[in-house]
């Protein structure tokens, strides 16, 4: 299968998403996608030139950072599935709305086009306060899933949520035969 993986701006997640970009990349033609601020952005976590270099050499190609390279996944190179990881809450409202104007949520769009899956790996401190009826819309939308999903720190962050990486692969393959996995909600 011939996978997109978007990196969004979740910047403290960015070293699991890697790792899980590294383990599908060995199984899958990975297509990498990171959106304008994760491709543009310093931060505390890394530099934006790491993550493209890495991105670069876990795939073996550079990633899309525009939307114009974004634009030919759908009709000249499209994809089997795109995988968000990880999704932020501002992607998440903006696939829930519909909003199609940076390189992931074109990247989604395209795949949708084609009748693919989208699968989210949401990683968002808002995500159980305004974006839970986001996260409830596209449940009830064809062709979006999720990976399973956890509160990291229900103490200081009671609103946060974080995808389980490590069920990634398996959600790949059960959003591919049209199945969410189940509870989306879990605890750690």
């Amino acid at each position: 299968m011939k996978i997109g993986f978007c990196i969004c701006g979740s910047f403290c997640t960015h070293k699991k998403a890697l790792l899980a970009m590294k383990e599908l990349s060995e199984k899958y033609e990975i297509v990498p996608v990171l959106s304008e601020r994760a491709a543009h952005t310093d931060t505390r976590f890394g530099t934006h030139d790491a993550l493209i270099d890495a991105v670069t050499e876990i795939c073996g190609r550079p990633p899309v950072m525009t939307v114009e390279d974004a634009e030919p996944l759908g009709p000249f190179e499209p994809l089997d599935m795109l995988v968000i990881c990880p999704c932020t809450g501002n992607t998440l409202s903006k696939l829930a709305s519909g909003v199609s104007d940076s390189s992931v949520t074109l990247a989604a769009k395209a795949t949708l086009r084609a009748d693919r899956p989208v699968l989210i790996a949401l990683c968002s401190n808002d995500a159980l306060g305004a974006n839970l009826k986001n996260i409830g819309a596209l449940l009830n939308r064809k062709n979006f899933y999720f990976a399973p999903m956890y509160m990291d720190d229900k103490e200081k962050k009671p609103h946060s949520l974080v995808c389980d990486f490590q069920m990634l692969d398996k959600c790949i393959q059960a959003a591919n035969e049209g199945k969410q996995i189940t509870p989306v909600f879990f605890q750690m």
